[in-house]
C-alpha cells in the first residue's frame, strides 16, 4: 500500500541536512551554553550561529531573536508579555476571528483578567480588511495580532498593510508566522512588524523549538521565570541541538523559497483543479490566489470530514479534517464558520498540505482515491439521499 504524507501543516519531516547539522550537539558538543568554560563556550557559539541564521531569514538583527519551546509559547509570550507590560497604557487588544488557538485561547484568558479583545471578522475568503482594523483601533489599544497565513485554509493576510496602520497609531503589531516560514518572504523591519512567532517543526526542523522576534526597543514582560538565559528574557536551558537544527532549516527554507513556492503551487493547483472539476458538490475554502502554495482545503457536501479522513488513511494517505471531531469536539472548525460556511458543509472539509517531497503522481493517486471514497460515502449518506429526494440534486 502507498504511504503518502499530505499533512505538512501539522508537522514536517526533519530533512537529512538538518539532522546532520544537529548530530554533533547530542554527544560531542554537549556543554551548557550558560557555562563559562570551553565546553559551554562551544555550545554558546552554536546557538549564536543559529540565532544569526534565523535573523537573516527574517531581515532582523540577531539580538532581536529569542529561542522558545514552540510557536504556542512564542504566541503566548507576545500577547501576555505585551498585555502585562503595557496595561497602564491600555487594556485593549485586537486580533482576528480565524487565529490559531494559541492566540485565541490566550486572548480569552486575558479577557478573564480584565483586558478587552476585539475579534475582527474576515470575508468569505478569510481576509482581514485593513479598513476594519483601522476602525477598531482605540486610544487604549496596545496590541494588534494578526496571523500571516491561516493554518487551515491557507489564506495569506496583507500583513504589511495591516502593520502600517498599527504603526501610524502607535500600536504594537505581532504576527503568528508559524505556517508562513519558507513560503512567505519577510523583512520585519521594512514591514513594520514588532513581534513575530515561528515554530521549527513546520519547516523541517524538530518539534519542541521555536522563536520569537521582538523588535529592538520593544519591552514585554517575561513569560517564564528562572535563570538568565536568552539575555534574561526566557529562562530555561536552551534546547541546543534543536536550535541548531532550526537554524539550518530556516536557512535552507529562505534560500530555496522561490523554487519551493513554484513547485508546490503547481501541485496545489493541479489538486484543486482535479477535485473541483471531477468531484461534484465541492468548494475551495480560502483565497484562490492569496494562499500558501502547499495548502488545499476543500469542502465536500453531504459527507462527514472524519469519515473522509479515515477512509484516506486506509488508503495510506495522511491528511486532516476541517472538523474538530477527531479531537473530541463535535464542533466544526472555527475558521470555516468564520468564513461563512454552514455547519453541515464545514463538517465535510478536508485539508491537504504539501511539501517538496510530494509528487504529481501522489496528487493524482489522492484525487483518484477521493473520487472513489466520496462516491461511496455519499451512497451511504442520509444527507445525500435527502438532497436527491428533495430535488436539490438531480436524481
Amino acid at each position: 500500500m502507498k504511504r503518502i504524507y499530505m499533512d505538512n501543516a501539522a508537522t514536517t519531516r526533519v530533512t537529512q541536512p538538518v539532522l546532520e547539522a544537529m548530530m554533533p550537539y547530542f554527544s560531542e558538543v554537549y556543554g551548557n551554553p550558560s557555562s563559562i568554560h570551553a565546553f559551554g563556550r562551544e555550545a554558546r557559539k552554536a546557538i549564536e550561529a543559529a540565532r544569526n541564521q534565523v535573523a537573516a531569514a527574517l531581515g532582523a538583527n540577531p539580538g532581536e531573536i529569542y529561542f522558545t519551546g514552540c510557536g504556542t509559547e512564542s504566541d503566548n509570550w507576545a500577547l501576555r508579555g505585551t498585555a502585562y507590560a503595557r496595561k497602564n497604557k491600555g487594556k485593549h487588544i485586537i486580533t482576528s476571528a480565524i487565529e490559531h488557538h494559541a492566540i485565541l485561547h490566550t486572548c480569552q484568558q486575558l479577557e478573564r483578567e480584565g483586558f478587552e479583545v476585539t475579534y475582527l471578522p474576515v470575508d468569505e475568503m478569510g481576509l482581514v480588511h485593513p479598513e476594519k482594523l483601522e476602525k477598531a483601533i482605540r486610544p487604549d489599544t496596545i496590541l494588534v495580532s494578526i496571523m500571516t497565513a491561516n493554518n487551515e485554509i491557507g489564506t495569506i493576510q496583507p500583513i504589511e498593510e495591516l502593520a502600517k496602520i498599527t504603526k501610524a497609531h502607535g500600536v504594537l503589531f505581532h504576527t503568528d508566522a508559524v505556517q508562513a516560514i519558507g513560503s512567505v518572504k519577510f523583512d520585519v523591519h521594512a514591514m513594520n512588524i514588532d513581534m513575530l512567532s515561528l515554530s521549527g517543526h513546520k519547516f523541517h526542523s524538530p518539534k519542541g523549538v521555536g522563536a520569537l522576534y521582538i523588535r529592538s526597543g520593544v519591552r514585554i514582560e517575561r513569560l517564564i521565570q528562572g535563570g538568565a538565559q536568552e539575555r534574561t528574557q526566557r529562562a530555561g536551558t536552551e534546547n541546543m541541538a534543536s536550535i541548531v537544527g532550526m537554524g539550518k532549516a530556516i536557512e535552507l527554507a529562505a534560500a530555496n523559497i522561490d523554487a519551493h513556492n513554484a513547485y508546490l503551487t503547481g501541485l496545489r493547483d493541479h489538486l484543486i483543479h482535479r477535485i473541483l472539476t471531477e468531484i461534484p458538490y465541492t468548494r475551495l475554502n480560502g483565497h484562490a490566489e492569496k494562499r500558501l502554495p502547499g495548502n488545499v482545503n476543500i469542502s465536500f457536501r453531504y459527507i462527514e470530514g472524519e469519515s473522509l479522513l479515515l477512509s484516506l488513511d486506509i488508503k495510506g494517505v495522511a491528511a486532516s479534517s476541517g472538523s474538530a471531531c477527531t479531537s473530541g469536539s463535535l464542533d466544526p472548525s472555527h475558521v470555516l464558520l468564520a468564513i461563512g460556511l454552514p455547519h453541515e458543509i464545514a463538517h465535510g472539509s478536508l485539508r491537504l498540505s504539501l511539501s517538496e517531497e510530494n509528487t504529481m503522481e501522489e496528487c493524482d493517486y489522492v484525487v483518484d482515491s477521493l473520487k472513489e471514497i466520496v462516491k461511496r460515502l455519499r451512497d451511504m449518506s442520509p444527507l445525500y439521499e435527502e438532497a436527491v429526494k428533495s430535488g436539490e440534486i438531480p436524481g
